[in-house]
């Protein structure tokens, strides 16, 4: 599509900030913070984070904002082709900074429940708003009025990768097969409901509805304030998903053990471990994410001992069983965090595999004889599941694998590899709802010290 900015006289369009604008800006600059400098989507809204219009956003605009940038990013690779598909001989040369405008507005219109001309008419006044781009703004009239006209074309891509970076969709081929691999990339297409842990004993008529899963979590169906949902503000349940929920379960805590939650924050597992009357140390090097961590305990009316440290210089006497969910690239999660698929990169899973082994081993010296040790990644990669407990068996002789059998995780014996570790795919649990469908991506295995 070829264009020819207008005069100035065109140029003269009003810019005052009308209901929905102020949103679409902020989601345009946090989308440009994230995709375009590999910058963590939570990042961009914790408390003075993020541009300073969505500093002046009440919550209600704050959470549309994050669902227009996490649809962005869910769908980014297919949108970027619509783009390109529009603009023949790509963005002015002066207006690099409209992608981020045209994504928002593009999102919109394909996936969003936002009427066309409502998406169309703030993505014009968003460029009319930033001086260096207000020349554009019929570019992006015209390619988003386009888009909305071939809707159908982009709305169900026929590569299952195109919204998937080229070199994770290599590495997941390769790892699980491209069938496989193509439905864990479809998956990631849908946006997930929410899962709840839910303490034993608590009445089910009082609970949100939902459909309790095999593994004992209850998946809700729909997607309203969590504060506002039943059993809330009483402390009957938490925020966990289904596969998230599984390795504080190996354990199999017991009344009064002594048992290490490393990594703990945000508290979900360490919640799962004292509701057995376990005494749980959780530990984690962030001050700020245990705050998060002792609140929702509080809530939740469990205890546990709350430390600051990092997990490597941790000295304590021996546990009877320790948690290490260990520090990753969470590429299992980008069902609810599309984010991760964008501002990861290959590098970043040496390093990573690195801190996991020396966890690891740092892990060993803290536990009894007899122990019990469950180590657990959120990450689809052999590097930081499978691979990462070869090596330490063979660097640790003492320790031995305690296999994980299927009725322990509600019969999913397709969630089981052959050494009876767990390893959770978001295209498992699949349902006819494709939203109430799919796991986050989890490895675990269970160790003994002999």
């Amino acid at each position: 599509m070829a264009f020819r900015p207008k005069g100035p006289a065109q140029k003269q369009q009003a810019t005052e900030m009308v209901p929905g604008l102020a949103v679409r800006l902020a989601a345009a600059g946090i989308l440009a913070e994230v995709a375009g400098k590999a910058q963590g989507l939570d990042e961009r809204f914790a408390p003075g984070a993020g541009p300073l219009a969505l500093q002046g956003l009440d919550g209600r605009d704050r959470a549309l904002v994050r669902s227009i940038v996490l649809t962005a990013l869910r769908h980014f690779g297919t949108l970027r082709l619509a783009l390109a598909a529009m603009l023949e001989k790509g963005l002015p040369r002066k207006a690099q900074e409209l992608e981020w405008t045209l994504l928002i507005g593009a999102a919109q219109i394909l996936f969003m429940d936002v009427p066309d001309h409502a998406a169309v008419d703030l993505a014009v006044r968003a460029t009319r708003h930033q001086p260096r781009n207000a020349a554009f703004a019929g570019l992006v009239n015209a390619v988003l009025r386009n888009i909305a006209r071939q809707r159908d074309t982009w709305m169900t891509p026929s590569d299952p990768f195109a919204d998937t970076p080229q070199w994770l969709a290599a590495r997941w081929c390769k790892t699980y097969g491209e069938e496989t691999a193509s439905a864990i990339a479809r998956a990631h297409r849908s946006e997930p409901t929410l899962d709840l842990t839910v303490k034993e004993g608590v009445d089910q008529k009082s609970l949100p509805d939902g459909t309790f899963l095999p593994t004992g979590s209850l998946r809700l169906a729909s997607h309203a304030p969590i504060e506002e949902l039943p059993g809330y503000a009483d402390g009957q349940w938490w925020v966990q998903d289904a596969a998230a929920a599984l390795p504080a379960r190996l354990l199999h805590a017991k009344t009064n053990e002594r048992i290490a939650d490393l990594c703990a924050a945000p508290g979900g597992k360490t919640a799962q471990i004292a509701a057995t009357g376990a005494h749980v140390v959780a530990l984690d090097r962030s001050a700020e994410r245990l705050k998060r961590l002792t609140a929702n305990l509080a809530r939740l009316h469990l205890t546990a001992e709350i430390r600051v440290g990092d997990a490597l210089a941790f000295e304590a006497e021996p546990f009877d069983a320790i948690l290490l969910d260990a520090p990753c690239s969470a590429t299992g999660t980008i069902r609810r965090h599309p984010d991760v698929a964008w501002t990861k990169k290959p590098s970043d899973l040496t390093a990573l595999a690195g801190v996991q082994a020396k966890m690891l081993d740092r892990a060993v010296s803290l536990l009894k004889s007899g122990g019990r040790l469950v180590y657990c990644t959120c990450s689809l990669e052999p590097e930081e599941g499978e691979m990462q407990i070869e090596a330490f068996l063979r660097r640790h002789p003492d320790m031995r694998r305690q296999p994980i059998l299927a009725e322990e995780i509600g019969g999913l014996a397709e969630c089981l590899n052959a050494q009876g570790e767990l390893r959770t795919l978001p295209s498992h649990l699949a349902q006819d709802d494709s939203r109430l469908s799919g796991l986050d991506g989890f490895f675990a295995a269970r160790l003994v010290k002999t």
